[in-house]
């Protein structure tokens, strides 16, 4: 079992971080810049890729070997009695739902934003079919055409002919993370299930996050089903996708104020159970 690793900002309650993608970083600092004035921001890179891992072989991954690293590391960083809130980005946010399934004992609060756990819907089978096309297109024609096969798939636009293009070598994978997501991270984690039923048995401990600017797509669907399906808040944050990046301060600022719902007394957060807007 190797170390897991990460980096660790700021001052006060621990707030871990779980990125999307294959889990490198890469785009976070400048949110986590304005949460470290607020919180001990601790960012979990699952893989390594921004340690000095990045050009090493990957395996597949499983989620739960997302969510068990996720577990170490705050049993590495946090004070004796305390818990922590965790904020996970698409497959990251698919990691932070496993987390608060299966290693639920330090978490005070888990916001998942944008989790692509497609199977859950009413037509997930299509959708899993759907991210399967994508890892296959990245087999066949190379990381752009894949990316806009993504792309179509998170928008409902159909989609067009595949972008010129060619595989890359294993090399040239294993140095770029995005290969790396396409290849080893994309298919396992939108396969992956959630447990519903143990999530609805925490609902005041979760937070299903989607994008305003994603309002109509598959994410933003998911998300709110899956709160629906639990019981949990939903909350809509800033930008769409990859709002963290867009729009970093605003972000900050929208979770620093859904953290801060939780924190309210019971009744005054029960009275607004539901979606929180922007």
């Amino acid at each position: 079992m190797t170390e897991p690793h990460y980096d660790r900002r700021g001052e006060g309650p621990v707030l871990l971080v779980v990125p999307g993608g294959a889990g490198h970083p890469m785009g976070l600092g400048p949110m986590t810049d304005v949460l470290a004035e607020h919180f001990t921001v601790v960012t979990y890179d699952p893989l390594g890729l921004a340690h000095g891992r990045l050009g090493e072989p990957v395996a597949d991954q499983r989620v739960e070997e997302w969510s068990d690293g996720a577990a170490r590391v705050l049993e590495e960083v946090l004070p004796e009695g305390e818990s922590a809130s965790v904020l996970g980005f698409s497959s990251g946010g698919i990691a932070a739902l496993d987390l608060l399934t299966r290693h639920p004992q330090r978490l005070r609060h888990v916001v998942a934003h944008e989790p692509p756990c497609v199977g859950v819907l009413p037509d997930g089978a299509r959708q899993r079919a759907v991210f399967q096309e994508v890892y296959d297109t990245y087999r066949a024609a190379g990381p752009q055409a894949a990316a806009a096969r993504l792309g179509a798939a998170l928008t409902g636009q159909e989609p067009g002919d595949a972008a010129p293009g060619r595989p890359l070598s294993r090399e040239q994978e294993l140095a770029s993370p995005m290969a790396v997501f396409l290849a080893h991270v994309v298919r396992g984690f939108t396969s992956y299930t959630p447990d519903l039923a143990a999530l609805a048995g925490v609902p005041d401990r979760l937070t299903l996050a989607a994008g305003s600017d994603s309002r109509g797509q598959l994410l933003h669907r998911t998300a709110e089903f899956i709160a629906e399906r639990t019981g949990a808040r939903f909350a809509e944050f800033p930008g769409g996708h990859v709002g963290a990046g867009e729009h970093p301060v605003a972000f900050a600022d929208r979770l620093v104020e859904t953290l801060g719902r939780h924190d309210e007394a019971p009744g005054a957060a029960d009275e607004r159970r539901g979606p929180l807007t922007a």
